[in-house]
């Protein structure tokens, strides 16, 4: 992936190698223990870390004795092009609509993090927080989609940073407001075919759009770059890590969708490049 042709954004925050101020806030253990709960319920872990933090948040704040200085390495201006990228692009397809994108911030972190959703560890993975409107990256994350989930490559990281941009898409036009009232009513959202699904499925369908736009501004994928995406998206859908975390798939907790679902809806919007064929909420087949 030829990503050296991107702008790169303005709006990356290295808060990478800053500590979390003690006292007050969950310990990166009790973090821990929060994301393994929630993996076993087949909860949402930012959702139940942002309900614990509601009771933890009080006295805690995010200093460093030291603060560091950004980056300027290979992986944070890989970073600021794709975010660039996907500004430049969002930017016209709002404005083709009679409307103003507004970008998100994202945030580089290590090991630790706390956003206006509450702190989350490393653990977590790349999240998207609506209370802030900033994306949240633990590059470390990368290497894992390597080594242990069977994804990986510049395009597969490409597209994790497109698809937490899509939960941003999705605040400006009223999707996640949606979702979240109806759970406030009560409603389940999650499991096969329930909202959290869908709404997932719509952030990697968004990241499709978004990379058909981009190859035809930049012609910068390369061979492979496609089956690299794919494969992440495979990777990380609620059957496959169900059956390598309990050995069984149980559809009534998915919250992102199956591997089949998650790489087809991200060709829909890849080979459309069409934004508006990815509601999945009035799709009757995710």
């Amino acid at each position: 992936m030829k990503w050296q042709r991107a702008r790169r954004s303005s709006n990356v925050e290295d808060r990478r190698g800053r500590r979390l101020a003690a006292g007050g806030g969950l310990g990166l253990g009790g973090i821990a223990i929060v994301v393994v709960i929630s993996l076993v319920l087949g909860k949402n872990p930012m959702e139940m870390l942002g309900l614990v933090q509601q009771f933890t948040a009080g006295t805690a704040s995010q200093t460093s004795s030291a603060p560091s200085q950004p980056i300027d390495d290979e992986a944070s201006r890989f970073v600021a092009s794709i975010l660039g990228e996907t500004e430049d692009v969002w930017t016209e397809l709002f404005r083709q609509q009679g409307q103003r994108y507004e970008p998100a911030r994202l945030v580089l972190f290590s090991d630790q993090v706390r956003s206006a959703c509450g702190t989350a560890s490393s653990a977590v993975g790349p999240f998207y927080c609506p209370g802030d409107r900033q994306v949240y990256i633990d590059l470390g994350f990368f290497e894992q989609m390597r080594t242990r989930l069977g994804g990986g490559g510049d395009f597969a990281e490409a597209y994790v940073i497109a698809h937490e941009v899509g939960h941003h898409i999705q605040t400006l036009i009223g999707v996640s407001q949606r979702v979240n009232d109806a759970r406030r009513r009560g409603q389940n959202v999650e499991g096969d075919g329930g909202l959290l699904v869908r709404q997932e499925l719509q952030a990697d369908c968004f990241s499709g759009v978004w990379a058909h736009h981009a190859q035809q501004r930049h012609d910068w994928l390369e061979p492979g770059d496609i089956e690299e995406a794919l494969n992440t998206a495979a990777a990380i859908g609620d059957d496959r890590l169900q059956r390598q975390s309990r050995g069984s798939v149980v559809p009534d907790s998915f919250t992102h969708g199956t591997s089949e679902q998650r790489v087809r809806w991200f060709r829909t919007g890849f080979d459309s490049g069409d934004f508006q064929r990815c509601d999945t909420f009035a799709a009757t087949r995710l």
